[in-house]
């Protein structure tokens, strides 16, 4: 448990005989500078007429003081000038480099405020008597940016959140070679078209809001960030609290550390009661050895400050993190990411997939490896479409218009989330089969279709029509074929409830609308393990001199993210589960899989051996696609022996 000390708050009330702060303080940000604390904060005024509007205005004020408790000497620092400022500034924050204040703040040019009006501008000043410049800094919706203290791997550093008013919000990290990059247009359309490289991993969850903080404070162990994480944000219920993540010293953008929770939400009256009720929002910061004084405004209305010691946070992140199952790094059988990732990412042109590029198909023909990606649209319906790599990392071609869209009555909804999702392909002799999730927006289901080979090659997307093998009436899904028959039959894996089952059939032209998939049940969830909640099929088996090895996800019932594991069937009698690891061999941990339509998430749909390469392609987040590679001899030596064992 992290120790809170709030101080006798409030520390800076509205102050009615300046009719600019009349009606809220709050949301400070501040320096300490020889011995003198210099607080900037959001000043909101009494409703009056402005910019032929009847509203109340945000400003900026200033104050200081010399012990941080007591602040005098208040007046505006920062008032509304220019078109994409008009209708207010609010929450600054402000680092000194080079011998200047360099402070971002939100800049807001539409009343009432819409997304794209509410963006991030800049005042430089080399004291706080005045602004000498001023900039827009995002052409796009954003919030709370500021610079790291000093400059890592020679460059200046920003975080700031992303889409802050069009959910979800993204924390991300920036890098500039020279301040005047920060107001260059055509330098953040750059970087906002990839923005999901660049955000850090840290929403548990997707209806939960993450907004910047505190300037990141540099410790030994890593960059210290408290931010601000709200709980239920689009509901009434919202739980406003104060986290901490820990980043890398070299490498803002790698995670060493975060709480898992908490350790700051509104208990006393003042954060409870105000313009806003229940809010703590921290916005500034103050070190003194190990005390942090973190300076919060209190339900939008006026500003606070707590101590808690920076040691603590981050000895408690070190026991938290332990709780979490981490890939060893030191065990033979775990991925290896591309340093590429993703390497494919939506489209915003493309309408049916300018919302989310996961969950890939495999097929390797010809020493190419095909990838059927499922493609969403910005009503969550999928198409599935087609990429082509020859070195298993990096794209050659990607079809502009998806190869597969969906044909039957229960694959369509004319309301939203449908289509044809999650596909895995088999080739067996010269068809390609494709076994998908066909969803009317009511029970996913499976469906199969395939296309010759040679119309394949071709690009003549002549499929077959489709036909659903899984009950109607029962959701199931992660259905693939096995690459070939096993004595006699054809091999089919699918997830019914929440365990793995198996299923064995002379013929795929008897699924007609009579006859679905049934089977048996093979392998199910641990208990208290990673695999605790829910597991499916990967993509297709592997044949191996050891047995079928087969990729499979989890769903964890601790903390709800989704990994990947190998478990390998006996290769006479796929029933039958002679391996399966104790340990995941891939989980979310970098950004783009810990952020995205649904934070935490790894999840295959295939893989493929190239080279003696085992490549492995999982959808990141469920809005990228990644690929995570090892050594397929050696995968296999060192599951022979586990199995010895």
């Amino acid at each position: 448990m992290i120790s809170v000390k709030r101080y006798p708050n409030p520390v800076l009330i509205p102050a009615d005989i300046n009719e600019w702060e009349e009606h809220a303080t709050f949301n400070p940000t501040l320096v300490k500078k020889d011995g003198v604390y210099h607080m900037l904060y959001r000043a909101i005024s009494k409703t009056k007429s402005w910019q032929s509007e009847y509203m109340r205005v945000s400003s900026i004020g200033y104050a200081n003081s010399n012990d941080g408790l007591e602040f005098a000497k208040r007046r505006q620092f920062i008032t509304p000038e220019y078109d994409w400022e008009r209708f207010g500034v609010e929450d600054p924050r402000t680092t000194f480099i080079d011998g200047k204040f360099v402070t971002f703040y939100t800049a807001v040019s539409t009343n009432p405020p819409e997304p794209q009006g509410i963006r991030i501008g800049v005042a430089i000043s080399s004291d706080f008597s005045k602004t000498q410049e001023k900039h827009l800094v995002t052409p796009f919706n954003a919030k709370a940016m500021t610079l790291f203290p000093e400059k890592i791997n020679g460059k200046y550093t920003g975080v700031l959140t992303v889409d802050t008013d069009k959910p979800p919000a993204k924390i991300a990290i920036v890098q500039f070679e020279s301040l005047s990059d920060i107001w260059e247009k055509s330098f953040w359309q750059s970087w906002y078209g990839n923005v999901s490289r660049y955000t850090l991993a840290l929403q548990r969850r997707s209806q939960d809001q993450v907004e910047v903080g505190l300037n990141p404070i540099k410790t030994e162990k890593g960059w210290l960030m408290v931010y601000s994480y709200i709980q239920n944000y689009y509901t009434q219920n919202k739980i406003f609290g104060i986290e901490a993540v820990l980043l890398a010293l070299e490498n803002p953008l790698l995670v060493v550390g975060k709480t898992l929770g908490p350790f700051m939400t509104p208990s006393t009256y003042y954060e409870k009661h105000g313009t806003i009720s229940n809010i703590v929002f921290p916005s500034g910061g103050v070190v003194d050895g190990d005390n942090l004084s973190i300076y919060y405004g209190a339900s939008d209305t006026t500003v606070c400050q707590a101590v808690v010691s920076i040691s603590e946070i981050i000895d408690q992140m070190e026991k938290e993190e332990e709780q979490i199952p981490l890939e060893s790094v030191h065990s033979a059988l775990h991925l290896v990411r591309f340093d590429g990732n993703p390497i494919l990412e939506p489209i915003p042109d493309h309408a049916w997939e300018e919302k989310a590029v996961f969950n890939t198909g495999v097929l390797k023909n010809n020493d190419k490896i095909y990838l059927f990606y499922r493609g969403m649209d910005k009503h969550n319906f999928s198409s599935i479409g087609l990429a082509v790599t020859s070195d298993g990392y990096h794209i050659t071609e990607r079809l502009d218009e998806p190869i597969y869209v969906s044909r039957a009555f229960f694959e369509k909804n004319d309301k939203g989330a449908g289509g044809c999702e999650d596909p895995r392909i088999t080739q067996i002799d010269d068809t390609i089969y494709m076994f998908y999730v066909a969803y009317d927006g009511k029970i996913p289901k499976v469906a199969l279709t395939s296309i010759s080979e040679s119309n394949f090659l071709k690009r003549k997307w002549e499929w077959r029509a489709p036909i659903l093998i899984s009950n109607p009436n029962v959701m199931d899904k992660n259905s693939a074929l096995f690459p070939e028959k096993v004595k006699g039959k054809y091999a089919i894996l699918h997830r019914l409830d929440v365990r793995i089952w198996i299923d064995f059939e002379r013929d795929l032209s008897e699924f007609s609308g009579q006859k679905y998939l049934s089977g048996k049940a093979i392998a199910e969830p641990r208990e208290g393990m990673w695999d605790s909640e829910k597991i499916g099929t990967g993509g297709p088996p592997l044949k191996t001199d050891i047995g079928w090895l087969l990729i499979y996800h989890s769903l964890s019932s601790g903390d709800k993210k989704y990994r990947l594991g190998i478990m390998v069937l006996d290769g006479n009698d796929p029933t039958k589960v002679i391996l399966r690891l104790n340990e995941p061999i891939l989980e979310p941990k970098l950004h783009y899989e810990q952020s995205g339509v649904r934070p935490g998430t790894v999840f295959s749909c295939g893989s493929a051996v190239l080279n003696d390469d085992l490549f492995v392609y999982y959808g990141a987040g469920d809005t990228t696609v990644g690929v995570a590679k090892i050594r397929f001899t050696k995968l296999i030596d060192e599951l022979k022996s586990h199995i010895k064992k």
